[in-house]
């Protein structure tokens, strides 16, 4: 009883603080992005803030998966999976101009391996399972939601593509995004997203939808002032 009794405190200060941690990881998000954005578009040293682009890929990826609630072998297999995946498609496509086209990776995504950027791997999983969240949200059949989930990836790399070769991320030949990109990018992305919604863990994350959202609000802003 003695002990019961002796856990109700820390319990209920836990419950307390805890209904704190979405709205706390929702301001990090937008505040980091936000100093980066203007970093990037009015600070007069842009090539500073592009350098910092894998500390805001990690802590952005920190946030999200710190809200996830089913670490189970289904979802580290599928983390791994979809990680591999992306790089790996990235790989063939750099060295082959098969998939997505013709292009090169800069420099200021960070460490690369086989001359793509290791975090690669990481922004899939991070746009595949928000992405996948968000379409889980609408009810429809599981074929529905990975049709849905892999259009509103294709719709982020449309406003990426320009930031991309603006800011060293990326460059394509001829300085023209192909085609062919947006349709390997939906063809990976519908696999990846039907391997999401037939997975058997929690899909769960408050914090995804947000991430997306961020996401594309600053892309669309560095679009906006590109073109």
């Amino acid at each position: 009883m003695l002990k019961t009794i002796g856990t109700q405190p820390q319990t209920h200060s836990r419950s307390k603080y805890k209904k704190y941690g979405l709205p706390l990881a929702i301001a990090v998000l937008v505040i980091f992005h936000a100093v980066g954005l203007w970093g990037l578009l009015f600070s007069g040293d842009p090539e500073y803030f592009q350098n910092l682009t894998p500390m805001n890929l990690l802590l952005t990826n920190a946030l999200l998966f710190s809200f996830h609630k089913s670490w189970n072998k289904d979802f580290i297999l599928f983390a791994i999976f979809v990680f591999a995946v992306g790089f790996f498609s990235e790989v063939v496509g750099v060295h082959t101009g098969l998939l997505f086209g013709d292009y090169t990776y800069g420099e200021a995504l960070g460490l690369k391996v086989w001359e793509v950027p290791v975090l690669i791997g990481l922004n899939w999983l991070m746009l595949v399972y928000t992405t996948g969240h968000i379409s889980n949200y609408t009810g429809w059949h599981w074929i529905a939601k990975a049709i849905f989930g892999a259009g509103l990836m294709v719709l982020l790399d449309f406003f990426i593509e320009p930031v991309a070769m603006q800011y060293d991320f990326w460059s394509w030949s001829g300085n023209t995004v192909p085609f062919t990109n947006y349709v390997g990018w939906f063809m990976i992305a519908l696999v990846l997203q039907l391997y999401f919604h037939k997975s058997d863990f929690k899909r769960q994350n408050r914090l995804a939808p947000m991430v997306y959202l961020v996401q594309l609000l600053f892309f669309v802003v560095l679009f906006l002032f590109i073109i």
